[in-house]
């Protein structure tokens, strides 16, 4: 069908508007895996999936599912989703784009009366950034049956359990293992995703195909020196932590720049006790490594483990990290990327191929059964950031382009 306005986009548009009000911080959005704002925003999209004549509840973990069932009950379900969680500060896009474009599809399908082969699901999963807890894609991972029991006991920065926090939401800890789904009970996964790179733009071009998720290790390293007054110890006979973390935060560059395709970053820095006149006893730090190749990410990960206990035998400190997040690269399935592939160049565009250097739910979901996902234009490949943003056009041409993948999936003529 060839629309002469961005009718489904405008659509989108409005729900990830709305979405949007919902903030941990006023005056930027914020919205923390199991806050208040999180809250608010899974009620909203309850209703926002019920308001579409969806089956819909918030799950055990604090996903909103909703569903349309197909030719008979029970049939296995295409889902259709991404995130409603965010970064600390973030943009609107990442993670409601895919939501909202899910439901503007199964708004579509229920309007035009089409009975598909499967049923189709839309998902709001929760814990996709992982930045409040020590997790791992837990919200999906709980579908996938890879939910991992310590993450409940896991602690935010204020001190909070998982556990805690997930009761204090409305949801059960106990009830995490039920969400786990088998194969059988899932056609797919399809996941729209702002790009968060200049690709697309640099090849004008609104929406890719992605090709594959690379692979994800993240840690919690502390480094132990010795606190003490700042004026009255001299320098050679210091412990100084966070003197320590700041060397071994250059050998994570240097490191990383060594290995081509991978990154690594230290993004986030803890000292201990903080004041200006005390020299730093304590540093926790974050490790951040992306590699397409999983040899290469974990050689990586070696590397610069080594080189900090160096630093800090050297230094006269002591050194420990903690793994919390070791995802394997995910090549996304073939067939799914083709459908995708072929819904594009039906509405005259020319998708690039393209790998993710983020991780996305879609690798959870992957252990499940075939999955893809689509990437739209994001200006300036700015993300995680105030100035993320998409075009009306852009999100019409990926609503339409998610459309017609499950139009030809289902064998109905887009």
């Amino acid at each position: 069908m060839t629309e002469t306005t961005p009718r489904l986009g405008a659509r989108v548009m409005a729900l990830i508007d709305d979405l949007a009000r919902h903030t941990d911080e006023p005056g930027r959005l914020t919205r923390l895996y199991l806050s208040p704002a999180h809250r608010a925003t899974a009620e909203a999209a309850l209703g926002l999936m019920r308001e579409a004549g969806l089956a819909s509840r918030i799950d055990a973990a604090g996903s909103v599912v909703g569903r349309m069932e197909g030719r008979e009950p029970g049939l296995p379900a295409l889902v259709l989703g991404s995130h409603i969680d965010s970064v600390v500060d973030a943009g609107r896009y990442d993670g409601p784009l895919g939501v909202a474009a899910g439901l503007v599809v199964a708004e579509e399908i229920r309007a035009r009366g089409l009975a598909l082969p499967f049923a189709l699901e839309v998902v709001a999963f929760g814990d996709e950034e992982n930045v409040r807890f020590p997790t791992s894609l837990s919200t999906s991972k709980a579908w996938a049956g890879q939910y991992k029991s310590e993450w409940l006991e896991g602690r935010d920065a204020a001190g909070t359990t998982l556990r805690e926090a997930l009761v204090a939401f409305g949801g059960d800890p106990d009830g995490i293992p039920a969400l786990a789904r088998t194969p059988a009970a899932i056609a797919g996964y399809l996941e729209v995703h702002i790009e968060q790179g200049p690709a697309l733009e640099a090849a004008a071009q609104p929406v890719g195909v992605v090709s594959g998720i690379v692979g994800l290790t993240r840690a919690r390293c502390t480094v132990t020196g010795e606190a003490n007054h700042a004026g009255t110890v001299p320098m050679g006979l210091r412990r100084d932590a966070l003197a320590a973390a700041a060397e071994m935060t250059l050998a994570v560059e240097r490191l990383g720049e060594a290995v081509p395709g991978a990154v690594a970053t230290v993004g986030a820095l803890t000292v201990v006790p903080g004041a200006v006149n005390v020299i730093p006893g304590r540093v926790e730090f974050s490790l951040d490594l992306r590699a397409p190749e999983d040899a290469d990410r974990l050689s990586l990960f070696q590397a610069i483990e080594a080189e900090c206990r160096a630093i800090a035998r050297r230094r006269a400190v002591g050194f420990t990290s903690e793994t919390h997040m070791d995802n394997a690269a995910v090549a996304l399935d073939p067939g799914f990327q083709a459908a995708l592939d072929r819904a594009a160049r039906r509405l005259g565009f020319a998708p690039l191929r393209l790998p993710s250097g983020a991780t996305h739910d879609a690798v959870a979901m992957a252990a499940l059964g075939p999955s893809a996902m689509l990437f739209v234009r994001c200006r300036g490949g700015i993300s995680h950031n105030p100035a993320e943003s998409i075009t009306l056009e852009d999100a019409d041409a990926a609503t339409r382009v998610l459309l017609g993948t499950v139009l030809d999936l289902a064998g109905v003529t887009p």
